[in-house]
């Protein structure tokens, strides 16, 4: 049953307000970076946009760049990264059959940098990705 708040908007569930509150927490506290994946055009050539916010307490944003270099020598699809201001990137990813591998590959590379420490947001991307929780059991007896 829906629960309302007293302006009449729609109450969130308490696992998706407390989502909200810690993502919102690593953006200020943290260093850690938010990425949200938007198909720009669906007809060709094709384009999706990877849309890198950096959180208040990274000071250098060099390794954005850094990353994005060593990453579009081995890839397939062309690509460009834009600097919007010295928080905020735009990565517009081309058309080519691996171009949704190839942005799972810089989103990857972005978090290991970072230690995992990556708020990934779907925005209007349709790619869906495999997870699996990395189990101890699973590989050691």
């Amino acid at each position: 049953m829906a629960e309302f708040n007293s302006d009449g908007s729609i109450k969130l569930p308490s696992n998706i307000a407390r989502l909200k509150e810690e993502q919102k927490n690593k953006l200020t506290n943290q260093r850690c970076i938010q990425i949200e994946k938007d198909v720009v055009s669906t007809y060709a050539p094709k384009i999706c946009k990877l849309r890198i916010t950096l959180s208040d307490a990274i000071t250098d944003s060099r390794f954005i760049q850094t990353i994005y270099t060593e990453f579009n020598r081995g890839a397939a699809t062309p690509s460009k990264l834009i600097e919007i201001n010295e928080k905020e990137f735009e990565v517009q990813v081309g058309t080519d059959f691996r171009r949704c591998t190839d942005c799972t590959k810089l989103i990857t590379q972005y978090r290991e940098f970072l230690y995992g420490n990556l708020i990934e947001k779907k925005g209007t991307c349709t790619f869906e990705t495999i997870k699996k929780e990395f189990c101890f059991e699973d590989y050691f007896d």
